[in-house]
């Protein structure tokens, strides 16, 4: 087990309120009260959700299994969802370790997991119990400290944390012979995608300690609707030192407006030129709002939603196949759907 990421927060971490918590604020504008109320009320649709799951997963040959894990030094609850592919009986596959927004949990964007493991990648779906769909639970009247505490820097860190304490869990069992330790890789949107910088090596200092989260077990990372460092200018002291491939994906109407912290397509932009790494690869759809990667459809239309999803899941793969060693998959995937794209990048 790797000692650093399973210790007790520090005290330090429980008393700031900054810029790492903050991203989260960006998501409000595009949740809104409606998954307030169907948070009360989504029994039927995860029933339903589930059968179909269930029906893809024999069709695509993997199985999906809900995993109850607790971190007693932290004392903290790491629920996850595992889709792992049928292929694992037969060699070393390689894990992509899922973060989601806030306001969502291990059975969010379930298209991402099911497409991966469809194609012989086992995808471990975390739930951040800080931050995941209890925040919705409760009266209106308690909402507001209830995002406060979820925005917290203490929970911004816990997240981290998770990330590193479910892949300890993960690779510790049975079926962890069965992964390949050389690709395993990172991905989040939003607020997952800031757990994601962390864990990829982020460098963020608070009251002059710097805050050391990096997982040297991450070789690549997937950062979907990636938010801004609130309060930093300049991000590349804190994103120059990641060292490993990352793939950048987001929309030109990728926009939230909220007084005071307000983020969109340019703020995405300077996270994708200030990080480091060896190869990075920028993808910016001419469609689909913020919520468009979620399973929630508020602002897109059905046909937007599927198109970007389904243009997301092959981008994700041409990623990962050109991490794992196939030249140029990216290149090939981008030539065939240009059409799909405001702008594409690949810097090396």
């Amino acid at each position: 087990m790797n000692v650093k990421n399973t210790r007790p927060i520090p005290s330090q971490h429980r008393t700031v309120r900054s810029s790492i918590g903050k991203v989260i604020l960006i998501v409000l504008a595009v949740v809104g009260l409606s998954t307030w109320l169907r948070a009360s009320a989504n029994s039927a649709a995860e029933l339903s959700g589930q059968a179909e799951q269930a029906a893809s997963a024999v069709q695509h040959a993997f199985t999906v299994e809900d995993l109850e894990w607790m971190d007693k030094e932290r004392g903290r609850r790491v629920p996850a969802r595992l889709f792992w592919p049928a292929s694992a009986q037969q060699g070393k596959v390689p894990l992509v370790v899922f973060s989601h927004g806030i306001g969502s949990s291990r059975d969010g964007y379930t298209y991402l997991g099911q497409y991966w493991a469809s194609h012989g990648i086992a995808s471990l779906h975390l739930q951040h119990v800080g931050s995941d769909r209890s925040v919705w639970k409760g009266s209106l009247l308690s909402l507001v400290g209830r995002f406060q505490r979820a925005t917290s820097d203490q929970e911004a860190i816990a997240r981290a944390l998770d990330l590193s304490f479910a892949l300890d869990r993960l690779l510790e069992s049975k079926r962890g012979t069965h992964i390949a330790r050389d690709r395993i890789v990172a991905a989040g949107h939003s607020y997952g995608a800031n757990t994601t910088l962390l864990v990829a090596g982020a460098q963020v200092m608070r009251e002059g300690r710097m805050l050391r989260l990096r997982d040297p077990r991450i070789s690549a990372a997937i950062l979907i609707s990636a938010p801004p460092f609130y309060g930093q200018e300049d991000f590349a002291p804190i994103l120059s030192g990641i060292s490993i491939p990352t793939l950048h994906v987001t929309t030109v109407d990728d926009v939230i407006r909220i007084p005071g912290f307000g983020s969109g397509l340019t703020d995405r932009i300077k996270v994708f030129n200030a990080i480091g790494g060896p190869f990075k690869a920028l993808a910016v759809y001419k469609q689909g709002s913020h919520n468009v990667f979620t399973e929630q459809r508020h602002f897109d239309s059905y046909e937007v939603a599927t198109e970007v999803k389904t243009a997301t899941e092959g981008l994700s793969l041409a990623f990962l196949d050109q991490v794992f060693g196939k030249a140029d998959t990216l290149e090939r995937w981008e030539r065939k759907h240009r059409a799909l794209f405001s702008e594409y990048v690949q810097r090396r």
